[in-house]
């Protein structure tokens, strides 16, 4: 019982990319957690009880005892402090900047544009059949600023040959591109590419939305 007290929580939804991050992590350092689905759908990110976590209503959030943190970007850093086994962060000075750029390329270029809150505002004030032409035009966007980015620190993965937060980052949103919004990957050899290295580690490929409890396709359903 003591032990299940001290467990992680994490507040997540299925289909969130920035939830998806956050449960890579958590797997690549080993670290047990409690997972405890937030129906975006349905609204609970709004209740009482989840604003007092995260007042702006977003998941993920992590509980760790007595300390709360909200935003994916806040929890990697925090994970990574604490819980050092597995660095998710490069020594080399300048390999990790490279990480801090494709991290935010995605977490402030792209993920935000494409977030339920905006689809759903895009389809009350303009029209339903712009919400995926809007998606995947910020998407495409910061794909290509990915690429070249990239394109010269690039190894087996996204800066180099060891998995660092760049692919954290990157291996959700390309997951949300080719299975939410009809990406034409063909158009970023490169995220391609490393799209097919992340499908092949369990720690990735277990986080990702299909396979978590809250999932439709866990249900038996579509």
């Amino acid at each position: 019982m003591a032990h299940e007290e001290k467990k992680l929580k994490l507040y997540s939804y299925w289909r969130s990319s920035c939830s998806c991050r956050i449960r890579i992590a958590l797997n690549l350092k080993g670290l047990e957690y409690q997972y405890i689905p937030v129906n975006l759908l349905k609204g609970e990110q709004f209740s009482p009880e989840f604003q007092k976590l995260n007042p702006i209503g977003y998941v993920p959030v992590l509980v760790d005892g007595d300390i709360v943190i909200s935003d994916s970007f806040a929890i990697f850093m925090y994970l990574e402090e604490k819980y050092p086994q597995h660095p998710l962060l490069p020594s080399d000075l300048q390999k990790k900047a490279l990480n801090f750029q494709a991290a935010n390329i995605v977490c402030s270029s792209i993920q935000p544009l494409q977030n339920l809150a905006v689809l759903k505002y895009i389809e009350e004030k303009a029209s339903p059949d712009e919400k995926i032409p809007w998606a995947k035009r910020h998407i495409e966007k910061g794909f290509e600023a990915l690429e070249k980015l990239l394109k010269d620190h690039a190894g087996i993965y996204a800066t180099g040959d060891e998995v660092f937060m760049a692919d954290l980052f990157l291996a959700p949103q390309v997951h949300a591109g080719i299975k939410r919004f009809n990406v034409d990957m063909a158009k970023f050899p490169l995220l391609s590419r490393l799209n097919e290295a992340y499908s092949e580690l369990p720690h990735f490929q277990n986080a990702m939305p299909e396979n978590q409890p809250d999932s439709p396709s866990a249900w038996g359903t579509c």
